[in-house]
């Protein structure tokens, strides 16, 4: 059983939109865990294997109980019934007390797909006659077979993406700032430049990763009174 699951549409989008917030909740000694949707193997910079050994790195900075990889296809997520069956069952399993997912107005297909569909595993996930009372096909290796027991997360959350909103709760990460730093950074495939003509900047907005994110964590941080 975990206090909190992240349900992310890429390896490394946990960690960027909501790893200090996991970290704070670490250092709390809550469980927490990761259910990356896809491999990220469509991105422009680097490959699978990259990511792969990157999320290995994240993992051990995090001390994550558990990370699972739907493998549902980068850049070609969708919500169908299979997908959200499989994760109404992982959240079944593990049992979380809140569930953190992209928010559905997200501006990259995937996110947005990711948020709607973790919003709706979430809510099959505590009906007792439908979806993940057996394990659907494709369940993670790890899973019990059988059933697990009919079980919804008490809160759900969305976090921020691409695009900003006014949120109903600001979470003070300056206590590990740095340690976030640190996290993002495991994914150097993501920060550095993949060749002469990329300049290393975030595609959608230009500016970097790690400048971005910290732009928005001193904005949302003057808000609650923080630095």
């Amino acid at each position: 059983m975990l206090d909190v699951i992240a349900i992310a549409a890429h390896p490394d989008d946990a960690e960027i939109c909501v790893g200090g917030t996991l970290l704070r909740l670490a250092r709390e000694g809550k469980k927490i865990g990761i259910v990356d949707l896809t491999r990220g193997e469509m991105g422009t910079r680097g490959t699978a294997q990259d990511r792969a050994r990157e999320v290995e790195r994240a993992n051990a900075v995090l001390g994550l109980s558990v990370r699972v990889n739907l493998d549902l296809g980068d850049g070609r997520l969708a919500s169908t019934l299979e997908a959200r069956e499989r994760l109404a069952f992982l959240l079944r399993e593990h049992a979380p007390r809140l569930v953190l997912a992209h928010s559905i107005e997200d501006l990259h297909p995937d996110h947005a797909v990711a948020g709607r569909l973790a919003r709706e595993a979430w809510y099959l996930s505590g009906l007792a006659r439908l979806a993940g009372m057996e394990r659907p096909a494709g369940a993670h290796a790890g899973a019990m077979p059988g059933s697990a027991p009919v079980k919804r997360a008490k809160r759900f959350l969305s976090f921020m993406g691409h695009v900003p909103f006014e949120p109903t709760l600001v979470v003070d990460i300056g206590p590990v700032y740095e340690r976030k730093v640190e996290l993002v950074r495991c994914f150097a495939s993501q920060l550095e430049p993949a060749g002469p003509k990329d300049r290393g900047e975030h595609f959608l907005f230009g500016a970097d990763i790690l400048r971005r994110m910290e732009t928005r964590a001193r904005f949302f941080g003057e808000r609650i009174g923080v630095s």
